[in-house]
């Protein structure tokens, strides 16, 4: 490799290499500027990855280092196979010389494979995945006589997830962070989670650079190593990077200082995962006499909907600055539309794209964004009555998703006992200590005595073949199950599940979850009660769900597009819709409530990502009324509407639906928005003969107690063995050697030899010997 390193910049009169010719001016200027400290400040639609890949080939194709001294870093694996394509369409082969282009956690994985003995691992170290890290600290919390359903596993994996991702080693933290866990005990809990990661030869992904940033710190040797090994360093996203991430680069790039970062401080939206827009702010700072070059040119969107956007962010204060523009033809303003309530947002938007499909638009290059996935609930239901194709992205649907499914279990099974796999999903959620040998010994009876699993369980609980424990538990939820059948005669069925959510314990599980998801799961549930709210009777509801679902496996072809703002980052239509533009949806509550400025901010950012990923119409919509934990709440604008630039928009309001609906209806005497009348029969669509009346009614919930003589499932009992009478000496694989004392049908007492009387069913023992 020839030593010669071309000029910094290259001259004016200098051929464009074929990788810059289609680049614009700063973008080129991005590529050429080779030496010193780059921050690569790309707006929008500004075409950096294009400038990043050219920059990357550049120094390849000019000599200036070989492959495996470039150090690029992504946040995506599908980001990092993208580079290595477009590499590769202009450098060839020698694009498979690049070691060191991927993740975050795939290099830092590679480097610790290197020096893993100098934390305390061999260099066949096991990546833990989420689903092992919590079962070894709920081993951890179990061993320390912690209560875990007071201080939950999957809180104390957030925390250390924060911790690591803010670079702290349990001797860093603080007073306030040890706090943060179990009275004091966070250090503790912490130590003892890496301790039990070495003696496994094992760790977790926050330690892939937790631990490299260690080693850097306390082995200057080989810090140096990569710091000379690396003659340049490009990273992508720079606004997301975390503290850990940014401790990492900024202690690589010291020595040569040749790193350039690409990123919009504008778009950084990712707090909530540990990213710090102040990473992007201070580069300056952190890499004195840093170039800094404004991709400002967009490709995507049109003036109108660029200056709305740009006048929005300007409301920000910490930020660097920059102002969009385009060469594409005006467009359209953006559309604020003033509607009554959600379900007039959803019908309106489901008109609006009718008629761009009927105009020749294309379904793909249309998306909603919605700022909680609750909030896509409604334009499901929508098209599914309407026949318009759409797919959820970055999600499950909203009827697919686990909160969902488990309620849904529980309505299920309320409305129909014999549902088996709508009772097996929940009989233990959450958890009441029925385990794998319980459900076990429930199909099993359910198999023999022919009856559903519910009923065989009612009758298995009169007996002693299951643990106390175990026992008790079943009687307790086949008793509420009995409650909410009575319940579903009297309530309406969103009442019906608000009550099930809470006396199943269900509600409380997720309220004791610390994770960042739990919050989003109790507002989908919350909307679940809300969606019911329009059904007079549960198996009404249910049917509509089961043709919902049906519809989620049909059809392939062009589909409406339906995600958060979060998840769009990185994407463009043709056609964005954004509904639900209120104070309190978005803005979000919790970030008024609890985030201050700084998340304030981040919203706006949010704002600003959600506006820019349209590229010909954008179209903004507020409701007037949303119903909120089941009350109807009068909503105004999100305040991000008034900072809309007058110049880029267009306003109009529609209170069709709703509005004339309710004028039509409501009387002085009347509340408009009160529930249809509780009063109805078979509400359930459950009711019958038999052991559905069984297991439909009251019974008292003490062991050997379960039913009256009418309210049995005899009708479902297993045939009495013949071969076995009082007297006979039997065997019990759980009691062991014991003799019948008493038959009652299948039913047997038996005084066992060591375990002493017990009740046990007849399938259960084998004559002995």
């Amino acid at each position: 490799m020839t030593s010669e390193i071309a000029p910094a910049t290259a001259p004016e009169n200098a051929r464009i290499p074929a990788y810059a010719e289609r680049l614009n001016e700063p973008q080129r200027e991005a590529v050429l500027t080779t030496e010193g400290p780059v921050l690569m400040l790309a707006g929008a639609g500004t075409g950096k990855t294009a400038a990043l890949t050219a920059r990357l080939a550049h120094l390849i194709a000019t000599r200036r280092a070989w492959p495996s001294e470039i150090l690029c870093v992504t946040f995506t694996n599908k980001a990092a196979r993208e580079m290595r394509e477009r590499v590769g369409r202009h450098i060839g082969d020698a694009v498979q010389g690049m070691p060191w282009l991927g993740t975050f956690h795939s290099i830092g994985a590679r480097m610790l494979r290197r020096h893993a003995e100098l934390v305390g691992l061999e260099s066949n170290y096991t990546i833990i995945d989420t689903d092992d890290q919590l079962r070894l600290l709920k081993q951890l919390i179990r061993e320390n006589d912690l209560d875990e359903k007071r201080w939950p596993a999957r809180q104390l994996a957030g925390l250390i997830d924060r911790w690591k991702n803010r670079g702290l080693n349990p001797g860093d933290l603080d007073a306030v962070e040890n706090e943060a866990y179990a009275n004091g005990r966070g250090t503790q809990f912490y130590k003892l989670y890496q301790d039990r990661l070495k003696t496994l030869n094992a760790c977790d992904f926050g330690d892939l650079l937790l631990h490299m940033l260690n080693i850097f710190r306390q082995h200057h040797d080989v810090l140096s190593q990569y710091q000379q090994r690396f003659k340049y360093i490009l990273v992508d996203e720079y606004q997301d990077t975390n503290q850990v991430q940014y401790l990492w680069l900024r202690l690589l790039a010291q020595t040569r200082k040749n790193i350039c970062v690409v990123g919009d401080d504008d778009q950084s939206i990712y707090s909530w995962r540990g990213a710090e827009v102040a990473n992007i702010l201070k580069f300056e700072k952190d890499f004195p006499g840093a170039a800094v070059i404004k991709l400002e040119q967009n490709y995507r969107s049109t003036p109108q909907i660029l200056a709305a956007a740009s006048g929005l962010i300007d409301a920000n204060s910490e930020r660097l600055g920059k102002t969009l523009w385009t060469e594409l033809p005006a467009g359209e303003k953006v559309r604020i539309i003033g509607i009554w309530d959600a379900p007039e947002e959803a019908r309106r938007i489901g008109e609006e794209i009718e008629r761009l499909e009927s105009e020749g638009a294309p379904l793909d290059e249309v998306a909603i964004l919605v700022r909680a996935q609750y909030q896509t609930r409604e334009f499901e239901d929508r098209f599914i009555q309407i026949g318009l194709n759409y797919r959820i992205v970055g999600g499950f649907r909203f009827y697919e998703r686990a909160e969902i499914r488990d309620a849904l279990a529980y309505l299920r099974t309320i409305a129909q006992p014999a549902d088996d796999l709508a009772f097996e999903r929940i009989y233990n959620q959450p958890k009441r200590g029925l385990g794998a040998k319980t459900l076990e010994a429930m199909r099993r009876h359910a198999r023999r005595m022919q009856a559903p699993l519910a009923a065989a369980s009612l009758d298995l609980c009169e007996t002693d073949e299951l643990p106390t424990r175990a026992r008790n538990s079943l009687v307790g939820l086949l008793g509420q199950f009995a409650h909410w059948r009575e319940l579903a005669e009297k309530v309406t069925p969103s009442e019906l599940l608000r009550t099930v959510l809470a006396e199943s314990g269900y509600e409380e599980m997720l309220q004791k979850d610390r994770s960042p998801e739990s919050a989003g799961r109790l507002e989908n549930l919350t909307e679940l009660a809300r969606a019911m709210e329009e059904y007079e009777t549960l198996g009404d509801f249910l049917e509509h769900v089961s043709l919902v679902m049906d519809n989620d496996r049909a059809s392939d072809g062009e589909k409406v597009t339906i995600m958060t703002m979060h998840a769009a980052k990185g994407l463009e239509f043709d056609h964005v819709f954004l509904p639900g533009w209120e104070e309190g949806v978005f803005p979000s509550q919790r970030a008024i409530d609890e985030g201050g400025l700084a998340s304030l901010e981040e919203e706006r950012r949010l704002a600003y990502v959600a506006i820019t990923r349209a590229k010909r119409r954008c179209t903004i919509l507020h409701a007037a009324n949303r119903r909120i934990y089941g009350q109807w709440t009068s909503s105004i604008p999100s305040r991000f509407i008034e900072e809309l630039p007058e110049e880029q928009i267009t306003s109009e309001t529609t209170m069709t639906g709703g509005a004339s609906l309710w004028r039509a209806n409501w009387t002085e005497t009347e509340d408009p928005f009160a529930h249809v009348s509780s009063n109805r029969p078979d509400r359930s669509g459950a009711r019958g003969p038999g052991w559905q009346r069984a297991l439909s009614t009251g019974y008292d919930t003490t062991p050997k107690r379960l039913a009256e003589p009418g309210r049995s499932v005899a009708s479902f009992a297993a045939k009495p063995r013949s071969d076995i009478a009082i007297g006979a000496r039997v065997f019990h694989d759980k009691f062991g050697y014991g003799c019948v004392t008493g038959q009652e049908g299948n039913k047997l007492t038996i005084e066992f030899e060591k375990a002493g009387e017990k009740r046990v069913l007849d399938s259960f023992v084998k004559l002995a010997d």
